[in-house]
């Protein structure tokens, strides 16, 4: 049956992204709303061939739909979802905003998608580095539980939005003329560069709010509280598209081939794994592509218990890590 979504944050990077896998996906629209502030109001976005004209977000944008999908931060969402939920629309939420609100279920499909009969009116999508790291891990986690991962993700420019894509372009190309350029939007200068990831320090702790929130959503969308999460989160000069290299270790003893037995037969995941050609998971492959590239699957040498493994992941920040995560929970909806 055809639905009445809405998009919230229509002219964002994820934005434009849902309203490509809608129609790539072939979801069943009865109305289209694109929603954004003010100021985009009045724009035009294409859709199936047609100009879908953005409307400015009010409180009453919401009446007769049937499902929400929010990318505009944490603030609009805690603002306008439950609005959008009283107005009997299921709100898909790309901010962290209800994340871990113990009566909101956080879903990756592929992992537990039956979290969805659980809803009061909202569903959040889990944060990008969380989905395409631990989307590959699920099914060995299902036959032989994971008690501990190490993970450094390398994080590419689309995951801090457009204005950052656009930034990194500028910088480079400042820098390939031998200008100055100064940083707006990342903190620290992005052409051939990379640094911490851009979330707040906990002064406390040291981790900063990307890697607590991969700890966090991690246990929860596992159902596994008790596994122990080491991460470190790094910005790259890349367009669009993280990659996250993962050691982890197992409850009982893994073999590599076992792993990549398991791995080759798992939804949403694709093997990239060609030693002889050291061909392995690229930002640049990953682009544009569903599925979450795998390779470099080696025992952990580290580790001589046999109980570890260590790969190499890469998945499109903008579709996997989040419209394309969004629209699948909509489809099982």
């Amino acid at each position: 049956m055809s639905k009445v979504v809405a998009i919230v944050g229509a002219t964002g990077a994820v934005g434009v992204e849902f309203l490509s896998c809608l129609d790539h996906r072939k979801f069943p629209i009865k109305e289209l709303r694109l929603l954004a502030s003010a100021r985009s109001a009045g724009k035009a976005l294409p859709f199936k061939g047609k100009p879908i004209p953005v409307q400015e977000l009010t409180e009453r944008s919401f009446d007769g739909v049937d499902i929400a999908l929010f990318s505009a931060g944490s603030g609009i969402s805690k603002k306008f979802g439950p609005i959008a939920v009283k107005a009997g629309a299921v709100v898909v939420d790309n901010s962290s905003a209800f994340r871990m609100d113990k009566d909101v279920p956080l879903v990756v499909p592929e992992i537990n998608a039956e979290a969805i009969k659980t809803h009061k009116g909202i569903i959040a999508n889990p944060n990008c580095s969380a989905i395409i790291s631990i989307t590959p891990l699920w099914p060995i986690h299902k036959v032989n539980r994971i008690l501990h991962m190490n993970i450094a993700t390398y994080q590419a420019a689309s995951g801090a939005g457009a204005a950052a894509m656009e930034e990194l372009e500028a910088s480079t190309r400042a820098y390939l003329d031998g200008k100055d350029y100064a940083p707006k939007v990342l903190p620290h200068p992005y052409a051939f560069n990379l640094f911490s990831h851009n979330a707040d320090i906990d002064l406390a702790t040291g981790y900063n709010g990307e890697e607590s929130k991969v700890i966090a959503e991690t246990r929860k969308i596992f159902g596994d509280p008790d596994v122990r999460i080491s991460i470190t989160c790094v910005r790259v000069p890349v367009l669009r598209a993280h990659a996250v290299a993962v050691t982890f270790q197992c409850e009982k003893p893994i073999t590599e081939k076992e792993a990549r037995d398991i791995i080759a037969k798992a939804p949403g995941v694709r093997l990239v794994d060609d030693r002889a050609k050291n061909y392995f998971p690229m930002p640049r492959d990953a682009s544009g592509g569903e599925d979450i590239l795998v390779g470099r699957i080696r025992q952990d040498l580290g580790d001589p218990t046999g109980h570890s493994i260590a790969l190499f992941v890469a998945g499109d920040q903008l579709l996997k890590g989040a419209a394309q995560n969004a629209v699948q929970i909509a489809e099982l909806l």
